[in-house]
């Protein structure tokens, strides 16, 4: 299984909890015992997925402070879930460079979001981005 996969499995379980602020356990189950998953995809799916939940507010955070005149809370869930999931690999994953992270969250919401989705999400990961390399905090850790 590729990276690429595992990354629209974290999507998928990121875009769920979104609906209860809650892990599902029974689902992160279940996708974990898929056959595909190699230990390095087991291992990314979890770090992402339980990574953004124990960092919640504070990726919501980063995002409202790009999301000009949106509110993270009126934003489709499916351009959230990408954000907060390539927000959480620029911050906390330096083994992908920011740039997959980034174009990896727009063929998401291309997949699966709106239209529009695709140009929205670029726009506010790539000020995420520019904050980071400037490194005036947010997304810089």
């Amino acid at each position: 299984m590729s990276r690429k996969t595992a990354r629209d499995y974290a999507y998928k379980l990121v875009f769920e909890f979104l609906f209860g602020n809650e892990a599902n356990e029974t689902t992160f189950n279940v996708f974990m015992e898929d056959a595909g998953f190699t230990e390095e995809d087991r291992d990314y799916v979890t770090k992402v997925y339980r990574g953004v939940i124990y960092e919640y507010d504070e990726l919501l955070s980063v995002i409202d402070k790009y999301a000009v005149r949106f509110s993270s809370s009126r934003m489709v869930k499916s351009d959230v879930a990408a954000l907060l999931i390539a927000i959480y690999e620029m911050k906390n994953m330096p083994d992908i460079p920011d740039s997959v992270s980034m174009n990896e969250a727009v063929e998401l919401v291309k997949r699966y979001s709106t239209e529009k989705s695709g140009a929205f999400v670029n726009g506010i990961l790539s000020s995420v981005y520019k904050e980071k390399i400037r490194g005036d905090g947010g997304a810089a850790k």
